[in-house]
C-alpha cells in the first residue's frame, strides 16, 4: 500500500509515517518545514524529518508546499496513493490574525488541492483530514459552567462527556485559524458526500506527544513542558488558568485514522481528543508537570483571554467509539507528560538534574 502523509515532519504526521512504515507500507511525506516560517527556528520540524529518514524503512520526504497545485497534482498522478493522511496546516489560533492570506491559503486552498488530486488520480483512496475543535468557534462557551478551585467544569450532568459533533459551527467567533480550518473541514465533508470520496474528518482537541515542537502560540502542553525544564517564564492568558483541555497522544490519533481506513464512512465527522479521562486545566497541568519533573514553573496570569478561546473543552468521543468500538485511548495524561519531560531533558535543555 502507498500512503501519502502531509505535514509528515509534524506531530501527527510523523506518528503516521512511523505507523505505516512499520506496517511495511510505502510512505511518501509532504513537508516543506513551513512551521519555521510560522514560528521561527524554535518551531522547525527539520530535526524530526532527519529522525524519520534515519529510522524508517521505505519513507521519503517531498519538499512540496501544499499550496502548489501543480506539484500536488503531479505527485498524485505519478504515485497515486491508497491512503492520504492530511495533517499539514497553519496550526496557530493566534498567529492566523497576523498572516490571514497565508493561513487561509495553506489551510483551505491546500486542502482543496489535496482533495481534488485524490479525486482525479486516486478516487478509491481513503482520505483522513486532521481538522480541529476550533471549527466550533466559541459556541462551547455557551454551556453553563461551575468554577471549581483548579478548573472550570460543566454545570449540567448532560454535558459531562463534553462537546459532540452536533455543536454548531456558524454564528460564533472562530479566530481566523478556526475559519480557515472550518472551510477545509466542510470541503472534506463535501468531497465525501457529493463525490463519494472516502473522506473522514477528525476534529482534534489538544493533540500532543513527545515529538511535538511546541511554541508559545501553539502546542500548549509541549511548550509548558519546555518552559518547565528550561526555566523560562510562562504566561497564562485569561480564565484564571482554569481553562480545561483534553490531551490526546499522537499515536492514539493515528490508530483512529487506521480504524477509519479499514472501514471508511465517506464524509463522516468525528471529535477526537483525550476525552474526560485526559482532561485537565492549565493549573492542573502545571501541578502535574511539577510533580513528575521536580521543576517549578514560574508563571503569570494575564486577565486577557485569547479571542474565540474555549473556557472548558472536552471532546465527547461517543460517536467515534460507537462506529469504531475497538478504538480507545491508550496513553494517559500522566504517561504523556512523563514522555514529554523525558524527551525534553534528553535534548539537553534541562536547567538541572531531576
Amino acid at each position: 500500500m502507498r500512503v501519502i502523509v502531509t505535514g509528515s515532519s509534524g506531530l501527527i504526521g510523523s506518528a503516521a509515517v512511523r505507523h505505516w512504515d512499520a506496517a511495511g507500507d510505502q510512505v511518501i511525506g509532504i513537508d516543506n518545514d513551513m512551521r519555521s516560517t510560522f514560528f521561527g527556528p524554535d518551531g522547525s520540524t527539520k530535526w524530526n524529518q532527519s529522525q524519520l529518514e534515519s529510522e524508517t524503512r521505505d519513507f521519503r520526504t517531498e519538499n512540496i508546499d501544499i499550496r502548489d497545485r501543480d506539484a500536488i497534482l503531479d505527485l498524485f498522478k505519478n504515485e497515486p496513493p491508497d491512503l492520504v493522511i492530511h495533517c499539514a496546516a497553519q496550526p496557530s489560533h493566534d498567529k492566523a490574525a497576523a498572516i490571514p492570506f497565508l493561513d487561509f491559503e495553506v489551510n483551505a486552498n491546500g486542502t482543496l488541492n489535496l482533495l481534488e488530486a485524490t479525486r482525479r488520480h486516486s478516487p478509491e483512496a481513503v482520505f483522513c483530514h486532521m481538522s480541529t475543535n476550533k471549527v466550533y468557534g466559541d459556541a462551547p462557551n455557551e454551556l453553563p459552567l461551575n468554577e471549581l478551585p483548579t478548573r472550570w467544569e460543566y454545570a449540567r450532568a448532560e454535558d459531562y462527556d463534553g462537546i459532540d459533533e452536533t455543536c454548531r459551527i456558524d454564528q460564533t467567533m472562530h479566530s481566523l485559524f478556526g475559519a480557515s480550518k472550518t472551510a477545509a473541514d466542510v470541503l472534506a465533508q463535501e468531497y465525501g458526500k457529493y463525490f463519494g470520496l472516502k473522506t473522514g474528518i477528525f476534529r482534534g482537541g489538544c493533540l500532543t506527544g513527545a515529538s511535538h515542537s511546541g511554541v508559545e502560540l501553539h502546542g500548549f502542553l509541549s511548550y509548558l513542558v519546555h518552559v518547565a525544564v528550561s526555566g523560562k517564564p510562562y504566561t497564562i492568558f485569561g480564565y484564571k488558568g482554569k481553562q480545561v483541555r483534553d490531551q490526546i497522544e499522537c499515536s492514539d490519533v493515528v490508530r483512529a485514522f487506521e480504524a477509519f481506513a479499514q472501514n471508511p464512512r465517506p464524509g463522516e465527522v468525528y471529535n477526537i481528543g483525550g476525552g474526560r479521562e485526559n482532561a485537565a486545566s492549565v493549573l492542573e497541568c502545571i501541578a502535574l508537570i511539577e510533580e513528575i519533573s521536580g521543576h517549578r514553573i514560574e508563571y503569570t496570569l494575564s486577565d486577557e483571554n485569547r479571542k474565540g478561546d474555549h473556557v472548558c473543552y472536552i471532546s465527547d468521543l461517543s460517536k467515534l467509539r460507537r462506529d469504531y468500538p475497538d478504538w480507545q485511548i491508550r496513553v494517559s495524561l500522566r504517561e504523556i507528560v512523563t514522555q514529554m519531560i523525558d524527551a525534553a531533558e534528553a535534548k539537553g535543555m534541562s536547567r538541572q538534574p531531576r
